[in-house]
């Protein structure tokens, strides 16, 4: 079981779990804050949750070097919006929202121009869509996944894992 706290927000505490690598940090390791489920704030509150947790990791850890964010559906979207300002060098986007179910006018496809390298992994039933691969975004259809990626979660961990991999940021 993970390390458990909470982290004061401007927009109310955030529960987070830290997994710090074993031995002393190098490029490949990570810190990770993970929030339970449930229903999504406006994206204003939830970007600015998210960058204040994001400032007080840096301040706990400044020994990991590299940070990459990530984060499912409504967690991907936030990972991309603030990527830049809270210092990421890359977004893994699991089950994007590209946009609301049946509403295919409502793209929220801008939101992946981070200008950085961005993985998205969406499930080729997704009734949220499916985002297009452009520059510096690729994109994952995974067979017979929906929105929530259960069918095979070990085969999405794969996708991620040789894509960090390939930019040299996991070094197993």
């Amino acid at each position: 079981m993970l390390p458990s706290d909470d982290i004061d927000t401007p927009r109310g505490p955030a529960r987070i779990d830290t997994d710090l690598p074993a031995g002393p940090a190098g490029p490949p390791d990570r810190a990770a804050a993970v929030a339970p489920a449930r229903a999504p704030a406006p994206a204003g509150h939830l970007d600015e949750a998210w960058t204040a947790v994001l400032a007080v990791l840096r301040e706990r850890h400044a020994d990991v070097p590299t940070i990459l964010v990530g984060g499912r559906s409504s967690g991907a979207r936030v990972a991309c919006r603030t990527a830049r300002a809270v210092g990421a060098v890359g977004v893994v986007a699991l089950a994007f929202p590209l946009h609301p179910p049946g509403r295919p006018e409502r793209s929220r496809a801008a939101e992946l121009a981070t200008g950085l390298p961005t993985l998205v992994v969406n499930g080729d039933r997704d009734p949220f869509g499916m985002p297009a691969s452009g520059p510096h975004v690729r994109v994952v259809s995974r067979p017979g996944e929906t929105h929530d990626l259960r069918r095979d979660p070990a085969g999405t961990a794969t996708v991620v894992r040789d894509w960090l991999r390939s930019h040299g940021w996991t070094a197993d």
